[in-house]
C-alpha cells in the first residue's frame, strides 16, 4: 500500500537545472534514511546522494557541489536538486525510503520509487 511517487524528471541542455521529488504516501508514520539512486542500461544502481533523519547527507564524487538533497519530514518528501548538469548525469533515478506505515510492525521497512528518466543533451 506504500508507494513513492517520484516527479521532476525530463529533458534539460548541459549546464541546466532539474528537481527531483518523491513523496511517499499510503499511511505514513515516519521517514528515516533516504537516498537518491541512478542506473543507465548495462550498468549498476548506484548511489548519488543519501540523507539521514537528521539531516546528515553524503554524496557521490561525481555529483558534489552540484547536486543536493532535502527532506520535509511532515510532507515524507525527499527532494534532489541538480545543477549544472553534465550528459554523463543521463540516467533513470530512484529514491529509495525507509519509512514506518500502518502497514508494517513498527520498524522502517524499504521502499524504491518506480524511477524517473533524466536525459541531459544538447
Amino acid at each position: 500500500q506504500v508507494q513513492l511517487v517520484e516527479s521532476g524528471g525530463g529533458l534539460v541542455q548541459p549546464g541546466g537545472s532539474l528537481r527531483l521529488s518523491c513523496a511517499a504516501t499510503g499511511g505514513i508514520f515516519g521517514m528515516y534514511a533516504v537516498g537518491w539512486y541512478r542506473q543507465t542500461p548495462g550498468k549498476q544502481r548506484d548511489l548519488v546522494a543519501e540523507i539521514t533523519r537528521g539531516g546528515s547527507t553524503n554524496y557521490a564524487d561525481s555529483v558534489k557541489g552540484r547536486f543536493t538533497i532535502s527532506r520535509d519530514n511532515a510532507r515524507h518528501t525527499v527532494y534532489l536538486q541538480m545543477n549544472s548538469l553534465k550528459p554523463e548525469d543521463t540516467a533513470v533515478y530512484y529514491c529509495d525510503l525507509f519509512v514506518t506505515s500502518v502497514y508494517g510492525l513498527g520498524s522502517p521497512e524499504e521502499y524504491w520509487g518506480q524511477g524517473i528518466q533524466v536525459t541531459v543533451s544538447s
